[in-house]
């Protein structure tokens, strides 16, 4: 009879497999936790598009939801006929899916947060059924340093509190975000705070100043529409937010910069394509020669090009936070409060502004203020990076023991045995 016991059966619950690069930045970390530290875990992913994440990661997947898995209709009528459908049917689903797993991770991102337009009987719906069903299923759920702001919506606040209350464990990314829970009516007395995950991937080894010419700015863009309050205006409000970031570019090629682009998510494309469209047409000469765009697939390929720039200018939260992982100085467009609090904890707190109103001209002058303080902004953002090290690794303590009831083992090469 073999009484060894059973491998534990671990599932990642998340928009993962979307193109989402900071979403992706999340799991990559607690990925190389689980792997590393507990190899003897069966790993799989219940996701918004298992194909993709499957073929990037090579681990079973599952939709989140039924019209995920199964697709719209023919028509708008069936589509919508399905989405009807499909909230009913996940009622059955998502239990019976729960089953199959022991623990339930949900790496990091910002689950809890309306920054972003969210519809409360989407992503926050099936955020609490799997919380919910998790818990009839006996498995336990973790909460790894997502993060959170007060939703205006009633239904949102109870959906997202209700969710975050049936977890076995719990920690957020910043004060501002377990403060947010609690606002919510969510119990946070218990709550721990610690970095944002991505804080952990390996820095790429060109991590560096390269001694060059020109100066290298990483420009990083966003399809920015605002929020769900925006709905009736998302176009106009995406039209001015490029608009300036198009004549930004051309500011800085004028002045002697290069550029690269960098984008967080396929959607922001549109306005890369803005960019290039307008260089073409006013400086033709110039746009090949400075400007410089390539696809990355995970936030680890992201940091890689950012290690080649000099500093960066960036609107999504997760551009915003590899630049600061690789010490680079750093100005945040921000679409909300976490992006102000990565800043603040950098001490950049003056190298930050609002995407709503984004004023190109002050954004000139605090990229040439943050050349001028790059070497005293550096020691800085170093010392704190080493931090944030130390703060994920006693997180992993914690969570060996509250998920695996063990402390961490580490995987033995022949070499080391």
């Amino acid at each position: 009879m073999n009484d060894a016991p059973r491998a534990p059966r671990v599932a990642f619950f998340g928009l993962l497999g979307s193109g989402n690069l900071g979403n992706h930045g999340s799991l990559d970390a607690m990925l190389a936790f689980v792997r590393t530290h507990h190899p003897e875990a069966e790993l799989s992913c219940v996701c918004s598009d298992p194909e993709e994440f499957e073929r990037q990661y090579g681990i079973p997947a599952v939709a989140i939801t039924w019209y995920q898995a199964h697709g719209p209709g023919g028509s708008r009528l069936g589509s919508v006929a399905r989405k009807v459908f499909g909230k009913a049917a996940d009622l059955v689903r998502m239990p019976r899916l729960m089953r199959d797993y022991d623990i339930v991770i949900v790496p990091g991102m910002g689950v809890f947060e309306t920054t972003l337009e969210v519809r409360p009987w989407g992503w926050p719906y099936a955020l609490f059924l799997m919380s919910a069903s998790a818990r009839l299923a006996g498995a336990k759920t973790a909460f790894v340093s997502v993060g959170a702001n007060v939703a205006r919506e009633r239904s949102l606040r109870r959906l997202y509190a209700g969710a975050a209350r049936l977890a076995s464990y719990r920690s957020f990314r910043d004060g501002y975000s377990r403060d947010a829970m609690r606002q919510m009516g969510l119990d946070t007395s218990a709550d721990e705070v610690y970095p944002d995950l991505a804080f952990g991937l390996p820095e790429p080894a060109a991590a560096g100043r390269v001694e060059r010419a020109e100066r290298v700015v990483g420009l990083g863009v966003m399809a920015y529409r605002g929020t769900n309050s925006d709905r009736h205006r998302a176009e106009q409000i995406l039209d001015e937010y490029t608009a300036k970031i198009v004549d930004f570019a051309r500011r800085l090629v004028d002045q002697g910069y290069r550029i690269r682009l960098i984008t967080g998510d396929p959607s922001d494309l549109v306005v890369v394509e803005a960019v290039y469209a307008d260089l073409r047409r006013t400086r033709p000469d110039l746009v090949e020669k400075r400007v410089l765009s390539e696809p990355a697939e995970t936030l680890g390929e992201l940091m890689t090009q950012l290690a080649e720039v000099d500093l960066v200018v960036a609107s999504r939260y997760h551009n915003v936070l590899s630049a600061l992982k690789l010490s680079k100085p750093t100005v945040s467009i921000s679409y909300g409060t976490k992006g102000d609090i990565l800043l603040e904890q950098m001490r950049l707190a003056e190298f930050r502004q609002p995407i709503r109103g984004l004023d190109v001209d002050l954004l000139m002058e605090q990229v040439r203020a943050l050349e001028l303080r790059a070497p005293s902004i550096v020691s800085v953002m170093r010392e704190r990076n080493a931090e944030y090290v130390a703060d994920l690794e006693r997180q992993y303590d914690v969570l060996s023991a509250a998920l695996f009831g063990t402390t961490r083992s580490v995987v033995v090469t022949e070499q080391g045995a």
